[in-house]
């Protein structure tokens, strides 16, 4: 089941790079580049939360992040 969802990830990705590949050929080195490896990191993300479901999300990590700030309300 694991490789469908890599596989469904994948996929996806794939979708949204064919989308807005044509508006990226317009648009400089640095803009591919940022597109390019924000793609990578979601992937890494996508799949490391498939391969390893108990691990904790993006939200929970703000979450931890912003519990420091709390006695400062």
């Amino acid at each position: 089941m694991k490789v469908v969802g890599i596989l469904g990830i994948t996929v996806i990705l794939v979708f949204i790079f064919l989308i807005q590949g044509p508006g990226l050929k317009r648009s400089g080195k640095r803009v591919k580049m940022a597109f390019f490896s924000i793609m990578m990191v979601n992937w890494i993300l996508a799949v490391l939360l498939v391969m390893f479901p108990e691990m904790s999300g993006p939200g929970q990590m703000v979450d931890f992040i912003y519990q420091s700030f709390k006695p400062f309300w």
